[in-house]
């Protein structure tokens, strides 16, 4: 398949709730959107770098700029059997996971079409439905947190995920427990704690928890080893787990217990299926997470969240949960008993509303 012509199409949209995590407060997303023409199909992806440099180096202006100058070049023009050759000529370009994956995503869609297969089954995804579970964020107060969790959990969601930080933790734990009893609860610190909160740390692991995720620092793998010995909490690594030579060094060291996989974190779908893989081979589970992805990004996550590993309920919700409206149709909607449906069409197997992409759009780039 030929790469024919690429488009960037960088929109904005508002998100129905504020996000706050230890790194800020998301409330509009700017969000790169990659169209990439080839000689038999279109296919669409979607970057999920943010605003700033604080979940990753990457920016979505970092994004434009290496896809524009670097990563375009390499792949313009060529001719690609299959998605992991596309990969590796990309390889050259150190870094830049998700400028990489956002390219990966639109090639991958298209050529998923032109093979008239589903994503998923293409992966070797082995269910049409996932388990879905929501991540909360950090609200003004205890009271505000509880009834956003109460509303979730009337939805449907069978997994509640909320953001921790120093001050915001224990007591929070607390009046969850309290108010909720034991459902499946798990928290996500992105790295906002050091062996120095050793005794925090070890109060939160008296509540139960399905898993701590990242609780030390984002490059970190050998500290985790440590804190690993000390708590009965499974340890789940996100920011530390770059790509698949960090995947196999957290192993190595028993640093970990879960992981957590994002295409953009690791360098696209190919990486993401890799280490699935070699997570599955070593006995530890892993689940999908998300990072505020239109219903195009989404697609992407609900495929992989059908492989066989993936053990545990994914950040992967229903498209309303972030959006008032969303950039495809159908939308993806919570289903009664916690899952979503895992498109079958063609491709990422979901509809690209270009002309409410349009609407939002602030800039776009042809590259061809």
């Amino acid at each position: 398949m030929i790469v024919k012509k690429i488009e960037l199409l960088l929109i904005s949209k508002k998100l129905k709730h504020p996000f706050k995590t230890s790194f800020g407060t998301t409330y509009n997303r700017k969000i790169l959107l990659v169209k990439m023409f080839t000689d038999g199909e279109v296919g669409w992806g979607e970057c999920v770098a943010g605003e700033g440099p604080w979940y990753s180096y990457e920016t979505y202006e970092t994004a434009m700029l290496v896809i524009r100058k670097y990563l375009s070049k390499l792949i313009l023009g060529k001719n690609f059997d299959n998605l992991g050759e596309l990969s590796l000529v990309m390889d050259r370009v150190r870094g830049h996971n998700m400028a990489k994956t956002a390219l990966e995503e639109a090639f991958l869609d298209a050529y998923t079409k032109q093979l008239n297969v589903p994503l998923y089954k293409h992966l070797g995804g082995v269910r049409n439905k996932i388990k879905s579970g929501v991540s909360v964020g950090i609200q003004k107060d205890i009271p505000s947190l509880i009834n956003l969790i109460s509303s979730y959990l009337d939805e449907g969601y069978k997994r509640i995920k909320i953001k921790i930080e120093p001050g915001w933790d224990v007591n929070v734990l607390k009046s969850i427990r309290e108010e909720f009893g034991d459902i499946p609860l798990q928290v996500d610190a992105n790295a906002a704690y050091t062996l120095k909160d050793i005794n925090t740390l070890k109060q939160i692991d008296n509540f139960n928890l399905l898993m701590i995720e990242q609780p030390l620092h984002y490059n970190d793998l050998y500290e985790h080893s440590l804190l690993r010995r000390e708590l009965k909490t499974p340890i789940c690594l996100d920011e530390s787990i770059k790509d698949i030579y960090c995947a196999e060094a957290a192993i190595a060291l028993k640093s970990v217990d879960i992981i957590n996989i994002k295409p953009g974190r690791v360098g696209g779908i190919v990486s993401a299926k890799a280490i699935h893989d070699l997570a599955e081979k070593n006995g530890i589970g892993v689940w999908i997470g998300g990072m505020l992805e239109t219903g195009i990004g989404r697609s992407f996550l609900v495929a992989l969240a059908s492989l066989p590993n993936v053990k545990y309920p994914n950040d992967v919700s229903a498209s309303s949960r972030y959006w008032d409206e969303d950039i495809v149709e159908p939308e993806f909607v919570l289903n009664k008993d916690g899952t979503i449906d895992v498109p079958s069409g063609p491709g990422i197997g979901v509809n690209v509303l270009e002309d409410k992409i349009e609407k939002l759009t602030l800039k776009k780039i042809e590259i061809s």
